[in-house]
């Protein structure tokens, strides 16, 4: 039993219950009826109060950042439920920090309010129009922000054409921006920036590409008013925060506490942001946020060994039936891979950065990821694959092929893919849903285990990468190696024989 566990019934979370939470658990030390917002963030995830929440608070916990509280926002109407949740217990959250050494919990509240969410956006951006909101923040997810196979902006898409002839009444978070954006020129209020919350290389700039391109489509001027006005910072986000299932809940409430949105952890966390806020910002560098002025080889190292490394492992995962990232790594044979792609084909194409070499990252990434606390589950690390590969692993994949460097490895990792969107893993059980463009995808895999090719034709995803022939002929060849062979002898025909052996 962990040293925090507690027998009897969980305590309700809410404001007036906090002095009756177990003395185990850290409660905040800053009165919440003083604060007032600054930001609004849009996508109330676990990532988000794990990550930006939890540096928000630990300046509140220094008398600091007391006028940056935040208000909640979603633009979907599953984020109904959360906000329900949330507000039923005003707001507040349990972290729990799962270190291989121990468990420990802190209840955090830097969060004020919840935007109603409602068709048309109204609320939310009446709440952007405001001039006490000086940051809009979002986690969207990486595929979230319409892009084209190329990264350029998609203003093809039925959710952008939507808001292109209804400026007024948008359906996405960018078109509700670009709304408020709009009310607070016409009123002479400054702008908010924006600042991006996800995993993408150059976040910042896709922020803007995505929310001046809207713009630009119903109103050029805005557009340019826009573009030269807000700020839209770069910034790198680090911390593995699993999906919240009936483990974290039950886990919580050993603690002794009754959230109904807990948070699990690990025991890590990094931010580096890009200092360009055109509306000021909190002293984010007092709770231990990196503030540079390049970005970039942060984002690099940690998208490309940590977030691609997150591909390798969980379609292979996913097809064997290995439940967690960490179940991954405790396998000899998937970590032997990961290890052998991450120093033969990813390590090459990461700089340095303040200190810190690509093998010592990968290191800590290895230890971070086999943390068995971390319930992280290879199906979440798997979801949206058809952005994830686009984003993490094929700019690897094209900056090898123009470097003549190796590609095996890459190539077996998007094989691995291809099987696993066939929808069944090798022992027969099957494979739910977990794409966007699932029914797609299986189509595809279906029809590359005969032709590989089919696979790689789904040029929205590839763009031109199937017709270089190295990349074909080394996908075409790990492809049917699983198919006829199975997984695991395809991992050992890659890993080759052991040294010495």
């Amino acid at each position: 039993m962990d040293e925090l566990s507690k027998s009897g019934p969980a305590i309700r979370l809410c404001e007036a219950n906090l002095p009756a939470l177990p003395d185990a658990i850290k409660r905040l030390g800053y009165d919440r009826s003083r604060l007032t917002p600054g930001i609004v963030h849009i996508g109330l995830g676990n990532f988000h109060r794990a990550h930006q929440s939890w540096y928000l608070h630990k300046l509140m916990e220094q008398g600091l950042a007391h006028d940056w509280a935040i208000i909640g926002a979603g633009v979907r109407p599953g984020d109904a439920v959360m906000r329900d949740r949330l507000l039923a217990q005003d707001c507040l959250t349990t972290l729990i920090e799962l270190d291989p050494e121990a468990t420990s919990a802190e209840i955090i509240g830097p969060m004020i309010d919840f935007v109603p969410v409602e068709s048309g956006n109204g609320a939310l951006i009446r709440a952007m129009s405001d001039q006490a909101i000086r940051i809009v923040s979002l986690t969207v997810t990486e595929g979230g922000y319409y892009l084209d196979a190329a990264g350029a902006f998609d203003a093809a898409h039925p959710d952008i054409i939507h808001d292109a002839r209804t400026p007024e009444t948008p359906g996405t978070a960018f078109g509700a921006m670009v709304a408020a954006l709009k009310l607070r020129r016409d009123a002479g209020i400054p702008p908010f920036t924006g600042q991006c919350c996800d995993n993408l290389q150059g976040n910042g700039a896709i922020l803007r590409q995505t929310v001046v391109g809207l713009a630009r489509l119903s109103d050029p001027d805005l557009a340019d008013w826009i573009d030269r006005e807000v700020t839209f910072p770069d910034a790198m986000v680090d911390c593995i925060v699993p999906a919240t299932g009936e483990a974290e809940l039950a886990c919580a409430r050993d603690l002794g506490v009754d959230d109904a949105v807990p948070v699990t952890h690990e025991n890590y966390r990094q931010w580096v942001i890009e200092d360009g806020f055109c509306a000021g910002r909190p002293p984010w560098e007092e709770a231990g946020v990196t503030i540079t002025d390049d970005v970039h080889p942060f984002e690099s190292m940690k998208i490309r060994i940590l977030n691609a490394g997150h591909q390798v492992l969980a379609n292979v995962g996913e097809i064997l039936g290995l439940e967690t990232i960490s179940d991954c790594m405790g396998d000899r044979q998937v970590a032997a891979f990961f290890r052998k792609v991450q120093v033969d084909a990813i390590l090459p194409h990461v700089d340095a950065v303040s200190g810190m070499r690509p093998e010592s990252y990968l290191e800590l990434i290895e230890r971070r990821f086999a943390n068995p606390k971390i319930r992280d589950t290879t199906r979440r690390v798997a979801f949206d694959g058809s952005s994830r590969h686009p984003g993490f692993v094929l700019p690897i994949l094209r900056e090898a092929l123009s470097a003549g460097g190796d590609i095996e490895g890459l190539a077996l990792v998007e094989a691995f893919w291809a099987r696993m969107c066939a929808g069944a893993r090798e022992d027969g059980s099957p494979i739910a849903p977990n794409d966007p463009h699932w029914s797609d995808l299986t189509a595809a895999a279906e029809a590359a285990r005969t032709s590989p090719e089919a696979w790689l034709n789904q040029t929205q995803f590839y763009g031109d990468l199937g017709r270089e022939p190295a990349f074909s002929a080394a996908f075409s060849h790990w492809l049917s190696h699983i198919w006829s062979e199975g997984s695991r002898v395809a991992l050992d025909a890659y890993l080759g024989p052991p040294k010495g052996g």
